[in-house]
């Protein structure tokens, strides 16, 4: 027989943030914990509301599974004499595991003859051992915030009222500082308030629905959805599709009523961001856009109840937005009577980080690092990088910002705009924050990008300058964001800068700043820069040891690291491609290291085979370095391949290692010389062929 195992832990709300981390751990838990325990059981099903967490487990069985275990003594010789009597080891071993001599057995092992016995665990009850699991599953869920509260030592996201524990139609009984487990729960705080008492766990979804509440946040979530599509369709128009606004809702209310709202027109004048940041950010509510992606002045808002009147709820939320973006015009307002350029010199005040200055004084060394850049991919946009740089943070001493701190950039934007920036200053003021996430959009102007770029490496460069380097999930000013930021945009917008230049001219803005050696810094840099680009790079679906290959010979220009890859992956699909790298590894392995000489006298050839292999590669070695100086590398790999033949033949006929130390070391220059054919393309030896 098998019963379904019902756990709830009634709280107050719990913010929204910590539900899925915490769901997604109860369900882990109660895996590895009955895998464990011996428990076989069914699917395990995790469910929650602002107010429970809830977990089911269905098919578990009643007791665990028998264990029998083998128990390793010592080696038979040790064991028994050699008229096969017991010695004190084994009497000793036996006694120890509390069975008779009689009992032990042998066995041959790798290591030889050894006495060993059968232990044999029968499996309790499972009803026995759940007390105990599921109490330490209640202490184990981790927070990233938890506090105490009345006169309790456990610590908890929120504070626990009510403990519902059924196995089958049985109480699971235990108790938590006076919080004792039942079959009672709750339904919705205000809708259906009383006590519910549950007869089995099969009849807690129906229940719940009954008392308001629906448990299941992933058929919460596709209704929360659908009602605000409904909303916004008699509006006239479609919500904005926001899969973290939706996911954060969801776990907000336990029965979702949308409802539209409207706000007065004239609001729509000011910057869309200023209004849509407020009901997002602030308000929870889903924005509505007309057919043309206009913002409309309606929004979407999903209610934890239902009255009978709910036009006092629309009124409500109508009246808090009004004063939300009330508060949202004034700043604006406000704002427009302030120069940018006023607005930077107050950054004089503001501290970047206590030991790399003032955001003034970033701005200032950032800004010189994007003019060096500019100088060298975009001479002609140097003026508005220059500018784009001066004034991209200025928005940080807004109200508006202060206020809204999401809508810096956006406001900084806006305000250079209407005081008559260049476009393509305002727009990099905008896109020199991105990408701000994984997924997010890349700049479309060079000012952007370049004052992005720099912003970014001179966070990295001083964090590192400093010794805040990231460490495990520890990454408080964003680093490996800054870092993959720097690659996505190098790549996307194609700059041809050097990375080590790069890095050494923002050791030298930062001067006195430094607190550790600027060599070790730029070493720790660079090797922080390659990991991410390795794990980009992989992600993309790229072969873990052709990305290692191509990094291994240098990543100094990005772009061109890239096409090396594009090219070897290309050229690993040829059917020869394991059978060539055979042969060109074992060119580079014969090497002995540090082998320098290039120097081939044809005088010292012994065989036919250097001859062809050799006159092969005078014929190629010019062509090959072109190919790659034009950055044709697939084409430039095609044309080494072509020595396969003859270096198999050279490797067949010849031997390279000759007792003649003049013949020898000329065989190695030859070889040396179709090794260095790979240099700055590949770095063979990382390269794994198949067994």
């Amino acid at each position: 027989m098998a019963r379904t195992l019902l756990f709830e832990i009634g709280t107050e709300e719990i913010p929204a943030g910590f539900m899925p981390p915490a769901l997604s751990f109860m369900k882990s838990y109660m895996e590895k914990t009955f895998k464990n325990h011996r428990i076989d059981h069914g699917e395990i099903i995790t469910m929650g509301t602002p107010r429970r967490l809830t977990l089911m487990v269905k098919e578990v069985a009643e007791t665990q599974r028998d264990k029998v275990e083998e128990v390793m003594g010592p080696p038979a010789k040790v064991a028994f004499d050699v008229e096969g009597k017991p010695t004190k080891a084994a009497v000793g071993f036996a006694k120890g595991q509390g069975v008779a001599v009689e009992d032990l057995k042998v066995k041959e092992t790798p290591k030889g003859a050894y006495v060993y016995v059968l232990k044999e665990e029968k499996g309790g009850k499972t009803e026995d051992l759940l007390s105990g699991l599921l109490e330490q599953l209640v202490r184990s869920i981790p927070f990233k915030k938890s506090m105490r509260w009345a006169n309790r030592d456990i610590r908890f996201a929120r504070p626990i009222h009510w403990f519902l524990a059924l196995f089958g139609e049985g109480v699971v009984d235990f108790e938590i500082e006076g919080i004792k487990s039942g079959r009672t729960t709750y339904g919705h705080r205000f809708l259906a308030p009383d006590p519910i008492e549950l007869n089995r766990p099969e009849d807690y979804l129906d229940a719940m629905e009954r008392a308001k509440v629906m448990v299941d946040h992933n058929a919460r979530r596709t209704m929360i959805w659908e009602q605000v599509q409904r909303e916004a369709d008699k509006a006239g128009g479609v919500p904005q599709e926001d899969e973290e606004l939706l996911e954060e809702v969801n776990f907000l209310v336990e029965y979702p009523v949308a409802t539209c709202g409207t706000f007065d027109p004239e609001f729509l004048e000011l910057p869309p961001e200023v209004l849509i940041t407020p009901m997002k950010e602030h308000q929870k509510y889903f924005p509505v856009f007309d057919k043309e992606g206009r913002l409309m002045n309606h929004f979407v808002v999903v209610n934890n109840i239902l009255t009978p009147d709910m036009d006092l709820i629309i009124q409500g939320n109508e009246r808090v937005l009004r004063a939300r973006l009330a508060d949202a015009r004034f700043f604006f307002q406000e704002d427009k009577k302030t120069p940018l350029m006023e607005m930077f010199e107050k950054l004089k005040d503001v501290v970047f980080q206590e030991r790399l200055g003032t955001s003034y004084e970033k701005v200032i060394r950032f800004r010189q690092l994007a003019r060096d850049m500019a100088d060298e991919v975009a001479p002609d946009k140097k003026a508005l990088v220059d500018r784009t740089a001066l004034l991209c943070k200025a928005d940080l001493e807004s109200q508006m910002v202060y206020e809204f701190p999401e809508l810096q950039g956006i406001m900084g934007r806006e305000y250079a705009r209407i005081q008559g920036e260049p476009e393509e200053v305002y727009l990099g003021i905008y896109e020199h924050y991105l990408p701000r996430f994984a997924g997010d959009d890349l700049p479309t102007t060079v000012t952007g990008a370049l004052v992005g770029i720099a912003d970014r490496m001179d966070t990295i460069v001083g964090c590192f300058g400093i010794g805040l380097i990231p460490t495990g999930s520890e990454d408080p000013y964003g680093i490996r964001r800054d870092t993959l930021g720097v690659v996505h945009v190098i790549l996307h917008q194609g700059f041809r800068f050097s990375l080590g230049k790069l890095i050494d001219r923002a050791l030298e803005l930062l001067g006195d700043k430094l607190e550790r050696k600027p060599q070790q810094v730029k070493e720790e840099v660079l090797n922080f820069l390659r990991q991410r680009v390795y794990h980009l790079w992989v992600s993309e679906g790229f072969r873990q040891d052709l990305v290692d290959a191509i990094l291994s010979t240098g990543f100094d220009d990005l772009v061109a690291a890239r096409k090396r890859l594009e090219a070897l992956q290309e050229f690993s699909h040829d059917p020869n491609f394991e059978a060539l790298m055979t042969t060109f590894k074992r060119v580079v392995n014969i090497l002995p290291p540090n082998f320098t000489s290039r120097e081939v006298n044809p005088t010292l050839f012994e065989k036919e085979e250097e001859r062809i292999l050799y006159n092969a590669l005078i014929q190629l070695e010019d062509r090959v370095k072109e190919l790659v100086v034009q950055e044709n590398y697939l084409e430039a790999l095609k044309t080494i391949a072509t020595l396969k033949d003859k270096v198999d033949a050279f490797f067949d006929g010849v031997l390279v290692m000759s007792e003649d130390e003049k013949v020898k070391s000329n065989r190695l220059s030859l070889l040396k010389r179709i090794a260095d054919l790979f240099t700055g393309l590949a770095d063979l030896s990382k390269v794994v062929l198949s067994k």
